[in-house]
């Protein structure tokens, strides 16, 4: 499979994109594979000249991919030995791209799970926070984000990134630079269980919407008990509307690598399961 004919340069300074694209595409590939178990903790990826005949990419290209896997813990060169993929221990699981990946490949129950499990012992004290502190900019934010939820509930614009700028000005609106990263760290992840909550991915159910009012009306009027527990509970429903919609899927039999997935409203990219 060559991707460098689809990929030729046609002006001044596309070989420096051709080139960023190759890697990212040859590290989203074998990437995908590691996390899906084709390749498991331990192994050994095939040796170079066989991944160099099969994406049909120069050496410079297939090592810099490498060093990009490298850096998101998921493999490791030596010498006369080869690359092997690192136990899963050493993933980096914050990273947007693992985290992608381990969505697009393995959206399992236990996945799905532990991302919500690490959500609720961020979202519901940065409500508090936020509440508490009432920062006119920030509330501005939340309530706007909002609005957009409310107005394209019947898929009439983009809900995904309306609900993705609500949770991210809440952590913002902490006033915690730390706790306002976490959003970009789970970035995708995001967007990806606000999609699986939905009935479809262009509609929310309403009782679920009236809980994100519940939640910005308990900041607005500054009451960081209730903005707590309120997003404590919406995390639980959130999360049974993920689980629900994985069994669905398991019913029905698709497969992770036919599912489709939202496009990022940041970059307009999505991450598709094949």
């Amino acid at each position: 499979m060559a991707v460098n004919t689809t990929l030729a340069p046609r002006r001044a300074g596309d070989s420096v994109r051709l080139t960023r694209n190759i890697h990212d595409y040859l590290a989203n590939r074998l990437g995908t594979e590691i996390i899906s178990g084709a390749f498991p903790p331990g192994s050994l990826l095939p040796n170079e000249q066989v991944l160099l005949q099969r994406f049909g990419v120069s050496r410079t290209a297939l090592r810099e991919a490498y060093r990009a896997l490298n850096a998101k813990g998921l493999i490791v060169s030596r010498p006369k030995i080869g690359t092997r993929v690192r136990p899963k221990a050493d993933w980096n699981m914050l990273d947007p791209d693992v985290l992608a990946w381990h969505l697009q490949t393995a959206p399992t129950a236990a996945v799905v799970e532990h991302l919500f499990q690490l959500r609720q012992m961020v979202e519901p004290p940065a409500a508090a926070l936020a509440a508490a502190s009432r920062d006119d900019r920030s509330m501005a934010r939340i309530a706007a984000a909002y609005a957009d939820m409310e107005r394209f509930k019947d898929g009439s614009g983009d809900l995904i990134s309306a609900d993705l700028r609500f949770h991210q000005a809440i952590l913002e609106a902490t006033g915690n630079h730390f706790i306002g990263a976490f959003g970009s760290l789970i970035h995708a992840a995001l967007i990806c269980t606000f999609e699986r909550g939905w009935q479809s991915a262009a509609t929310m159910r309403q009782n679920r919407l009236l809980q994100h009012r519940g939640v910005l009306e308990a900041i607005v009027d500054g009451e960081p008990d209730q903005a707590r527990s309120r997003m404590e509970a919406l995390l639980r429903d959130s999360v049974d509307d993920v689980l629900r919609s994985l069994r669905r899927r398991a019913r029905s039999g698709a497969s992770a690598g036919e599912w489709s997935y939202p496009q990022d409203p940041s970059t307009g990219h999505g991450w598709a399961g094949k």
